[in-house]
């Protein structure tokens, strides 16, 4: 991966398994060959929210902050830590058997900082505490009316969707690519009472 590329793709290919057990050494090679390039953006060591980019949290939160468009696509269920890599991202792709849960409550430890405050701002904190606090694990469908999900793609269409997602961003020059995310998108406040965060405040 070059440092200035416009597209980050994240794909979990595992269909019957999950992230968090089967392929959690497929993952730590993702993190492991992003190292390189995360570090070079951070040369201090630190994200700009301080947090060492040798820590999961900081690697996760240099993910959210890199100025490229990332896309997560998911061929099988994302769970723990998994789900707060897929989070991190800007654009999350899913076959219809997905599955996104994160059992923190039944296994006794707390997730990474970061992953409630953005589980949180894509669903809105009653439906955060559904999946942190009460461990359910969330469909495809119920997982894109949430907003955790943004498209649901039949599995051999999952890569073609991806690279049709980042077709513009992927033409585009770097800067440009950044310049959206960075300094427009990433200002851009929740929505109040509408959209995503907002119906699942009023969740009953």
């Amino acid at each position: 991966m070059s440092t200035d590329a416009p597209l980050r793709l994240l794909l979990a290919d595992e269909p019957t398994g999950n992230l968090d057990t089967r392929t959690s050494e497929e993952v730590m090679g993702l993190f492991s060959d992003l190292h390189a390039e995360i570090s070079a953006r951070y040369p201090s060591g630190q994200t700009a929210g301080g947090v060492s980019v040798d820590d999961m949290t900081g690697r996760v939160d240099a993910i959210a902050a890199a100025p490229a468009l990332t896309i997560a696509a998911l061929n099988g269920t994302a769970a723990g830590g998994a789900l707060g890599m897929v989070l991190a991202c800007d654009l999350r792709i899913a076959v219809p058997g997905a599955r996104l849960f994160y059992p923190v409550m039944k296994l006794g430890f707390l997730p990474q900082p970061s992953d409630p405050a953005r589980l949180a701002a894509l669903a809105g904190p009653s439906r955060a505490a559904m999946v942190l606090m009460a461990g359910q694990k969330i469909g495809a469908d119920e997982a894109q009316a949430w907003g955790l999900i943004d498209r649901i793609v039949a599995p051999e269409a999952l890569m073609e969707t991806a690279a049709e997602l980042a077709a513009d961003a992927c033409q585009a020059a770097p800067d440009l690519v950044a310049g959206i995310k960075i300094k427009h998108l990433s200002k851009v406040p929740p929505p109040v009472g509408t959209g995503r965060a907002g119906a699942a405040r009023t969740m009953g």
